[in-house]
């Protein structure tokens, strides 16, 4: 049987799914496919290469930092958040935590980053062999936000965030052959995302990449529709979405050290439900 796990990311909410992932890994719980999205990538990079409690680290102390993320990076480089600070600075072999590379290589578990075209709006599904020692791309082209972030270029090619192309890839996960999946979100299942700060976002980058902005605009309708259809999976018994009930005053950009600790430790807790879920 081959079991998959999807984190959906959600900028700093993404802590939530950090507590579920430590969790996994103090238990010992495997997966045989793992698909991250935005910050949903970073977690799970950390994941597959053994390193609990790294981005713990990064969300609730390298977050709070100046070079992380703040209106200096906007107005100095166009981008709230410094890319190339998060997963090169810090996660180079030489970095202050580096990131396991070799642990990440070797594990047999598959990995996707999913990162959206800004040219076509479409998703691009990046894996394994797109990741290499002290290149970690895929995961800045995944975590662009638009707007607030630049669009991030892999070989000419300019990427912004995969929320935009594929928000909550549960049919990517089955038509790679999994049998059961794990759904990582990090707002409450039952609450329905809603395009008014997407519409905004999409206006500042009609002009210059207007089949991303048409992506931004539908962001919210297809986040719904794959939750609906995560849930009608969960009906099914082929899934198990795991959510916080709340999300303690985090949102995607906020950076309150205490309320991330909240949001990690729901996470930490409610991973009990996959370990349920994988007996």
């Amino acid at each position: 049987m081959k079991n998959g796990i999807i984190d959906v990311g959600g900028g700093f909410r993404g802590i939530y799914a950090c507590g579920v992932l430590d969790y996994c890994l103090d238990q010992n719980i495997r997966f045989d496919l793992g698909i991250g999205i935005s910050a949903g990538s970073a977690n799970l990079a950390s994941f597959i290469a053994g390193q609990r409690g790294r981005n713990f680290t990064f969300y609730t102390e390298y977050g709070l930092r100046k070079q992380y993320a703040g209106v200096g990076n906007f107005i100095r480089k166009g981008s709230f958040i410094d890319m190339d600070y998060v997963y090169g600075i810090l996660s180079n072999h030489d970095g202050e935590n580096p990131l396991n590379y070799a642990g990440l290589r070797d594990n047999p578990m598959e990995f996707i980053v999913v990162a959206a075209n800004a040219v076509t709006g479409e998703a691009k599904y990046f894996d394994k062999r797109d990741i290499r020692q002290d290149d970690y791309s895929v995961f800045k082209a995944s975590s662009s936000i638009p707007f607030v972030c630049k669009p991030y270029f892999i070989q000419g090619t300019p990427y912004y965030d995969g929320a935009l192309g594929d928000p909550v890839p549960v049919e990517k996960a089955f038509a790679l052959g999994c049998d059961r999946v794990v759904v990582l979100l990090t707002k409450p299942k039952n609450i329905l995302r809603t395009s008014e700060k997407d519409e905004k976002l999409a206006a500042r980058i009609r002009k210059r990449y207007p089949n991303a902005a048409e992506k931004l605009r539908q962001r919210a309708n297809r986040y719904d529709e794959g939750v609906a259809l995560a849930q009608e999976y969960a009906r099914q018994g082929k899934a198990l979405i795991v959510a916080p009930d709340d999300t303690c005053g985090v949102s995607t950009l906020s950076r309150d050290p205490s309320d991330m600790k909240r949001l990690y430790d729901k996470g930490y807790t409610d991973g009990e439900k996959v370990k349920s879920f994988m007996c």
